[in-house]
């Protein structure tokens, strides 16, 4: 298959901003795509080249990239460089540059699919002396036979900046289209999906093996689950009423969700996105591997870092000095952490996921051995409103972000990738007016002026809605940015910008600058109100009117832990927006 087919439905689905049709352009490719290596052709269309939970990263920086481009077409980095600055993307930059090359096609050899994989993936795969200059060598090799328009892609590729957008389940409903006899098999491919967290394997297996092979998907310890996700409510009332009465309270501690998975002594701990990160956690390694006892397992817990003088927890942004490549060591001895277990998906050949909490609790609760850094999350089974309050005050006072109440009803079984309300939020404040953070998902960006010439003067954030896979803008926010925030933002967005705004963002505001949604900050504003220009959670509370947050500021958190998907949802708006006392709600 020709890399120019990619490429070409590339440019089709970049240009649109209906997301209809950039399903159905996404259908057209798969359905063109050879189906032995229709995995690939997913990777590649994710901006990747396997699951994010194999940790292997094509990682090639700008500057390399545009040395590749210079060794391609003949051009000075330095002419190159200044044509970025017009541009704003070296993928543009290199297909401007490729059209201007002399060179006849006789000495070309057409590109296919699997030639840029094979390159790609030996990139990736490069370390150790020379590395660099082998890098540099198979890109420049690969945009040697590029058309201007594949060599486009390829930069964007390996730069991770894509800039399709096009997300997981946007892939899904594609498959469902292509392979699955149509959007009703959505569900099953969904599961596989949550279960497997591959969905190049899952594209290639109901391809070749058709949907009931998909139902076969089944839990392996290594490959890490999608995780369950939570609703939120603002008192104990609505809470028991809406778990039937009665329901399991755990502490919400401020620290990085993980699910570790154990093979004897091999242990592997991966972030809420599935990403491999045990090396920056070797002590919470250890501490699985001490103090779980099964020989199989995968386990929820959520990693906190603790002053190692007084033991106490620390907040999350602590856990930020543990986000790197080196110097682990010391930040281990600054940072220590603890872990608190939550949830069992699978011990010993057991399946977990679809028990009821209940039964995940006590499976969690035999394996678990207490040590001083090591338990279950403090937990309470209540139906009393009370007792659920007082709870909820001493998770407060212990330092926690409020509780986790969990359905403990026969049918509370994990529900992977999806968020639902056998898991609800209960965090502090909810029961004032907005004095809570919201994480919001950057979608856009308005130019600065006087002082913040140069850069934005303000952001457009959007709320998640799960239902129909969007991003619903509901704020411009302007303030709370330090003068090293502003003058890193640009940089830090730009291979994320896009040319128009995306087709998963639902917006009445025309930005300055639009964004793929990738990028997740921390927010908080004054109150939450109806807004005729916002489309967060439109007619939902009031015809013709969305939800706005009034008065944002960052808080100057940003949630590289949170993919886009996580963020604050349109329903958690709307409970916020309900549980203001002066909201009259008509």
């Amino acid at each position: 298959m020709r890399y120019s087919l990619l490429a070409v439905s590339y440019e089709k689905i970049e240009a649109t901003t209906k997301r209809l049709e950039m399903t159905d352009y996404l259908v057209e490719l798969l359905r063109k795509t050879p189906k032995d290596i229709l995995d690939k052709v997913v990777y590649l269309t994710q901006g990747k080249l396997y699951p994010d939970f194999v940790g292997i990263e094509i990682g090639i920086a700008e500057k390399l990239a545009i040395r590749a481009v210079s060794k391609a077409t003949g051009q000075s980095e330095k002419k190159i460089e200044d044509d970025i600055r017009t541009t704003g993307d070296l993928g543009e930059t290199a297909q401007q540059f490729l059209k201007k090359r002399i060179q006849t096609t006789f000495f070309q050899q057409p590109l296919t699919v699997q030639n840029v994989y094979e390159h790609l993936d030996k990139m990736a795969q490069a370390s150790g002396p020379g590395s660099i200059g082998q890098k540099i060598n198979y890109l420049a090799g690969l945009l040697a036979n590029a058309t201007p328009n594949e060599a486009k892609y390829i930069i964007r590729t390996v730069t991770g900046s894509l800039r399709l957008g096009i997300a997981d389940m946007t892939v899904l409903d594609a498959l469902a289209i292509a392979y699955g006899g149509g959007k009703e098999t959505r569900e099953d491919l969904e599961r596989a999906y949550n279960v497997s967290s591959d969905l190049g394997n899952v594209a290639r297996t109901v391809a070749e093996e058709g949907i009931n092979s998909i139902k076969k998907f089944q839990v392996v310890v290594g490959n890490p689950i999608r995780p369950m996700l939570a609703e939120r409510l603002g008192s104990p009332q609505e809470i028991l009423e809406k778990l039937g009465g009665k329901c399991i309270a755990e502490y919400k501690y401020d620290g990085e969700r993980i699910q570790a998975h154990k093979r004897d002594d091999h242990v592997t701990l991966f972030s809420r996105r599935l990403e491999d990160i045990t090396g920056q956690y070797p002590d919470g390694r250890e501490l699985v591997r001490k103090y779980v006892n099964a020989k199989e397992t995968i386990i929820e817990a959520e990693c906190v870092a603790i002053d190692p003088d007084t033991g106490e927890i620390k907040p999350f942004q602590a856990l930020m000095h543990r986000r790197r490549k080196y110097g682990i060591q010391k930040a281990m001895e600054e940072n220590p952490v603890s872990l608190f277990m939550f949830d069992a998906l699978y011990v010993d050949g057991k399946d977990l996921t679809q028990e009821p909490y209940p039964v995940r609790h006590n499976y969690l609760e035999e394996i678990t051995e207490k040590g001083d850094r090591v338990r279950l999350a403090e937990y309470l089974i209540t139906d009393d409103l009370d007792e659920l309050e007082r709870f909820f005050e001493k998770a407060v006072e212990e330092g926690c972000e409020g509780l986790i109440c969990k359905s403990i009803n026969k049918d509370a079984v994990y529900q992977a990738g999806a968020r639902g309300w056998q898991w609800i939020k209960y965090k502090r404040d909810y029961k004032s007016e907005m004095t809570d953070t919201v994480d919001l998902v950057v979608v856009g960006a308005f130019h600065g002026r006087g002082k913040r010439a140069g850069t934005y003067g303000a952001l457009l954030l959007a709320a998640y809605n799960p239902k129909e896979d969007i991003f619903e803008t509901v704020t411009k926010c302007g303030t709370g940015f330090t003068d090293e925030d502003l003058e890193k933002l640009p940089g830090m967005m730009k291979k994320h910008q896009i040319p128009h705004r995306h087709p998963r963002v639902l917006s009445t505001i025309e930005a300055d600058v639009w964004f793929e949604p990738r990028v997740v900050v921390e927010t908080i504003g004054a109150e939450i109100t109806l807004s005729p220009i916002h489309t967060c959670a439109l007619d939902a509370v009031r015809k013709g009117s969305g939800l706005a947050i009034r008065f944002p500021r960052f808080t100057g958190n940003y949630r590289p832990d949170k993919a886009a998907e996580n963020a604050t949802t349109v329903n958690e708006i709307i409970q916020l927006y309900k549980n203001q006392p002066k909201t009259q709600v008509t």
